[in-house]
């Protein structure tokens, strides 16, 4: 299948970001909105979990690239449901060629052509 994207890579999305736009890259390694991933941090960060959020976000902030300029198109990156229409697609296609050569092969026809191969 061309077009599938195995090998994604995470990012930081600094044009997108509050701060250092990890937040952001998250949100789009996963195709969830921004939005989710920041009040799932800010949540996590009152529920005791602020000193591990903080650093998580500090060594992120290192440790990723930013996202490229040139990468940050969202037309290059097709989305999930993008991906998911394109392989509903080809299994409907692949599933009509199917009854295609079935219908055939059950046919009058192929039963009489395969008749006179055997003359």
């Amino acid at each position: 299948m061309t077009g599938l994207n195995l090998n994604k890579k995470l990012w930081r999305i600094p044009q997108q970001g509050m701060v250092k736009g990890v937040c952001a890259g998250i949100a789009h390694y996963f195709d969830v909105p921004v939005k989710l991933v920041r009040l799932i941090t800010v949540l996590a960060m009152f529920f005791g979990l602020f000193f591990f959020v903080m650093v998580a976000y500090i060594v992120l902030t290192f440790v990723l690239d930013p996202l490229p300029e040139n990468m940050n198109d969202s037309d290059a990156i097709p989305s999930s449901g993008e991906l998911l229409d394109a392989v509903d697609a080809e299994l409907a296609a692949g599933e009509k060629r199917l009854r295609e050569m079935e219908r055939y092969v059950t046919s009058d026809t192929f039963s009489l052509r395969s008749r006179f191969r055997q003359l």
